[in-house]
Parts: C-alpha cells; structure tokens; sequence
C-alpha cells in the first residue's frame, strides 16, 4: 500500500484535481486509470473481511491501509474503498437476496459503478433515525416512494446507479419497527436531484453530496432489503464499520498534516530565526504527535473489540472513536494552518480543503453529542450494576 501511494497516487494528485475542474461531475480518467494496478496489486476490497470477494482482512489489519489511504482525497476511491460504496457493499453483503447481490453488489464490487445512501432528512433532525419521515407503501406487487434527502453523499457522481433509501413502512408500529429499507435504482422515473450541496463552500465533486426528491418513485417489492420494519436494525449493522473507516482515514489526515507542518516550519523563517525554533510551534507540534498517537491506538482498539466481540460489544469503543478522531485531526488541521499562514487556507496546500471535510465527519454517522450520550449512559450503567453487587465501594 505505501510503494502503491508513492508511485502512483501522491504523483497524480494535481492531475486528479486539474482533471476534476475541467468537469466537475465527470468521472476523472486518472482513477479509471489506477482502479487496475490495485486490483492486480491485490488492493481492492480491503474493507470486506468476511466476504470472499474482500481481501478476508479483519477491522484491525485493515485499520492501518485505511489510515494509508485517509491522506490523500482521491486514494480510497483507487481501491474501491470509499465511502458510501463501502457501506452500501457491506449491507448488500450481509442483508441483501441473491438477486439482488447480482444485481447491484457485483457492479459495485467491481467499481463499475457507484452508490449513495439516502437516509438523512431536512425537515426532520436525522440524529435521531426514528425521525425519519419519508414514506415507503406497499402497492400491490410494488412500493411507492415519497420523501426528500439530503446528504446523499456520491449521489451527484453520474455513476451512482442506486440508492439505499430508508423510509417508514408502518407508522404505527414500534418506534424501531417503522423503517425500512429499500432498493432505489437512480433512473427511474420521480427520482430527481435538486441540487449538490457544499461543505463550506466545497462541492466534493464528482463525488459531491446530493439533495434528492423521491415522487411517487414505483420501486418493485423485490427491492426491498430483509423486510419490513428491519431499516433500524440494517442502519445501525451499517454504520459500526463505516464510522471506524472514517476514524481510520482521519488518522491519516491528521498525520499529513503534521508532516506538513514541520516540513514547513523548517523551512520558513520570522522574527530572526526558523518558525521550527518558536516554543509555540514546538508545543503544537508536541501536542498533535501525542493526540495522533492517542487516537489511533483507540481507533486499533475499537478495530480490535469489533473483530473479537462483535460490533455491538464494540459500541462502547466506535462511539469514543467517533468523537475523538475527527476532533483529533480538526485540532492538528488547524495547527498545520495556522504554521502555513495564508497558504493554510489557500488551494495550494490541501489543508483547507482537508479541515472542510473532517469538519462534516463531526456530524455525519451521528454527531458528536449522540455518541458522548451514549458514552455517559453506559458508563453510569456500568456503576449501577456494581452498586447493584456491593454497596460498600
């Protein structure tokens, strides 16, 4: 995976970003071009570990080749590891018919095409998944399909072929026996994207994130992912390993950025003497080396309990993660900005770009303040159950 980025990624990393300006919701050539040489390197799938058509790896080896891939915005892509696809792949895997693994997972799982995820809602606080409120009714041999989507991120890509959509077949039931998912191909007719949405200004392109209406969208019922009244239950089998993906590459991120900032402070000088020899800087420096280590030995840690108790005995683990690392990285992001001056917040460096990103992580996959709750709840659950057996400590 290393020789792989130095000899082909980090050189074609301007070449990604000229060809992607020229057009901005085109597949760019150089990816199509790199998707080969990993396959045939054997880096293609890594993030499957239990399917024969991944590279049989488990959370913790795959943990540090996500990390890999984490510092650079077009690598994960080159390996067929980007998310959403990742996601989408796995819920295929493990929910979906035989039909259907035909149908969408074996295109996906050969990069011929790609995905999106339509879960998130804007009239509706989506933190909250039980919120959703899209529709999903069963009308003889098919469902219907209404509601609107936003953060549908890889939507506005012109390969995204289909998308996960998550919506309430049954109002009444039980609060988690509402949703459910389903099978949405992009082309068919009442799917529209409204617009791509930007990330502080950034379009993501051409990958972007899309703002979806579904209007009476006939899907057939043979779309339909395990069941009825099972969303609830594939969302949160879904988002385990895609929020500990997102750690792994945040860990990455952060590491390139430090190496930016001390190459840069070297190099640079103010105030009679190199900007490396300022006390201030050192203790950034000193700082970020202390949290990147941090968080990445509880990202292998997490990686390690989901491989050997499972990912639920592993939440505890994902939740912490999930607030730490992409805090971790923002926080050495913004150091490495601040040592570059100007061109921190330029194009020249991808710094800025790199921040805007992380940022978004601090939301998606559930915010910070969900998982800190989850946190505290099963901390205090923990107390509780020992007073329960000894009232004396």
């Amino acid at each position: 995976m290393l020789a792989f980025m130095d000899e082909h990624i980090y050189p074609n990393e301007q070449r990604y970003h000229d060809e992607t300006a020229r057009d901005r919701w085109q597949a760019t050539p150089i990816i199509e071009e790199l998707k080969p040489k990993a396959r045939s390197a054997g880096l293609w799938n890594l993030f499957l570990p239990d399917d024969k058509q991944g590279a049989r790896l488990t959370n913790l080896e795959y943990a540090p080749l996500c990390e890999i891939m984490g510092r650079s915005a077009m690598a994960p892509e080159v390996f067929n590891c980007s998310a959403p696809d990742t996601g989408n792949m796995e819920v295929l895997a493990r929910y979906g018919s035989p039909e259907q693994k035909e149908r969408w997972l074996k295109p996906l799982l050969a990069g011929e095409i790609r995905s999106c995820f339509a879960m998130t809602e804007p009239s509706v606080a989506s933190s909250d998944a039980t919120n959703i409120s899209a529709s999903i009714v069963r009308d003889g041999s098919d469902y219907v399909i209404n509601g609107r989507k936003w953060w549908s991120s890889g939507g506005g890509d012109r390969r995204c072929k289909i998308a996960i959509f998550m919506g309430k077949t049954d109002p009444s039931a039980p609060v988690h026996k509402q949703q459910s998912m389903i099978l949405v191909p992009m082309d068919l007719a009442g799917v529209k994207i409204v617009r791509m949405l930007t990330v502080f200004g950034y379009d993501h392109a051409p990958h972007g994130h899309a703002e979806i209406t579904f209007e009476n969208v006939r899907v057939p019922a043979t779309n339909l992912l395990l069941g009825e009244g099972r969303g609830f239950e594939i969302a949160q089998g879904r988002l385990g390993p895609g929020r500990i993906h997102h750690c792994m590459r945040c860990i990455g991120v952060a590491e390139r950025a430090l190496e930016a900032m001390c190459k840069r402070v070297q190099s640079r000088v103010a105030f009679g003497k190199a900007l490396a020899e300022q006390g201030t800087i050192r203790a950034d420096i000193a700082k970020s080396r202390m949290e990147i280590d941090q968080a990445r030995l509880l990202t292998l840690k997490a990686a390690y309990m989901m491989d050997t108790a499972g990912n639920k005995g592993a939440r505890t683990e994902i939740a912490m993660i999930k607030v730490v690392a992409p805090n971790v990285a923002l926080h050495v992001l913004d150091r490495a900005i601040q040592s570059h001056g100007g061109a921190g917040v330029s194009q020249d460096t991808f710094l800025a770009g790199a921040w805007a990103n992380v940022r978004t992580l601090r939301l998606a996959d559930g915010p910070d303040e969900v998982h800190t709750e989850s946190i505290a709840k099963w901390e205090l659950g923990k107390w509780d159950k020992s007073k329960a057996h000894s009232s004396s400590h």
